[in-house]
């Protein structure tokens, strides 16, 4: 069993909105509402690729009610905590004729220390089923920045595979704490490692230096694919993985649905390699809706004919 981990889970409504001009007021050509937050996204893209998944996380209010019910209607197996405050609602604008996105994401609700000890529990329960977890996504208020460090070491003594996927001072705490696999995308891994990325040589640097500041294994995202350093036969080794971009109709969670990818070939024992491979055609493919988490596995395998990979020298401090 896979786990996902949505601390700050959402109602997320996407509008599709031709000519999109702030301070005008316009109509909507299509429009999608669905349970959101990074891990919600990511165990919906490992649903729609058949492999068994469970979604957890904190939900409150009548929001919270809607995103569980919403995700019983998708057949998402899901496992909750109630928390007082309202679950937050994030609206996304895209704009056809530009292909623009403008995204407004709630802070969400608050958490108290009682809640929280619940979904630890909650969490610790449901990981001795499991063999891989996946912690995604922002932090309610009155959380600690040091929550999924805490959580990784609570899982990882279970013998659970953890990956994270947030940014921010959450990353940096939850690199520290040695978590099997961390995936930023570009921007997150510049504020990890501290300085800005010029080329290919300076974001395959970036991998490995995150890789030294914890993570056995890390994957930084990028529009046309990601940079690698992962482990095989028990040495790093570092990958440029790439697919040509389609034109697409909406960028929203393609980095979710790439990690879905990764963590559903990877649950299915296969090699790093494949499972980059198969990684970025799910976030390309995902590309093509409107809605993060959704894709096609269909497409995604043919795809995957255009999926290059190529081998690169690791820096010389981690060689």
């Amino acid at each position: 069993m896979i786990i996902t981990v949505t601390l700050n889970a959402a109602l997320d409504k996407t509008l599709e909105v031709p000519t999109f001009t702030p301070g005008r007021r316009h109509r909507t050509v299509d429009q999608k509402t669905m349970p959101g937050g990074k891990g919600v996204n990511i165990a919906r893209a490992i649903k729609r690729l058949g492999q068994p998944v469970i979604a957890t996380g904190l939900a409150g209010g009548a929001t919270g009610i809607r995103i569980v019910e919403a995700l019983n209607d998708e057949a998402i197996l899901n496992s909750f905590v109630r928390i007082r405050e309202e679950s937050r609602t994030n609206t996304a604008v895209l704009d056809p004729t530009t292909g623009l996105h403008t995204e407004i994401n709630e802070r969400g609700p608050a958490v108290s220390a009682q809640e929280l000890d619940l979904f630890r529990e909650k969490l610790m329960y449901l990981a001795r089923g499991a063999s891989i977890c996946v912690f995604a996504g922002s932090l309610p208020r009155g959380i600690e920045p040091d929550v999924y460090a805490g959580l990784i070491r609570g899982v990882r003594k279970l013998g659970v595979t953890t990956i994270i996927d947030t940014d921010g001072e959450p990353l940096r705490l939850a690199v520290r704490s040695e978590p099997d696999v961390v995936s930023p995308n570009e921007l997150e891994a510049e504020e990890l490692v501290g300085h800005e990325f010029n080329d290919g040589d300076d974001r395959a640097r970036a991998v490995s230096e995150i890789a030294r500041l914890g993570a056995a294994e890390a994957l930084m995202t990028v529009s046309d694919g990601c940079y690698a350093q992962v482990l095989v036969a028990g040495a790093p080794v570092l990958y440029r993985v790439q697919v040509e971009p389609l034109e697409a109709r909406s960028p929203i969670g393609s980095g979710d649905a790439f990690l879905a990818g990764y963590v559903a070939s990877r649950y299915a024992g296969r090699d790093p390699l494949d499972c980059l491979r198969f990684g970025v055609a799910c976030g390309a493919e995902s590309t093509q809706h409107i809605g993060a988490g959704i894709l096609d596995p269909g497409r995604v395998e043919r795809l995957l004919e255009g999926v290059g990979a190529e081998r690169m020298s690791l820096p010389a401090e981690v060689s």
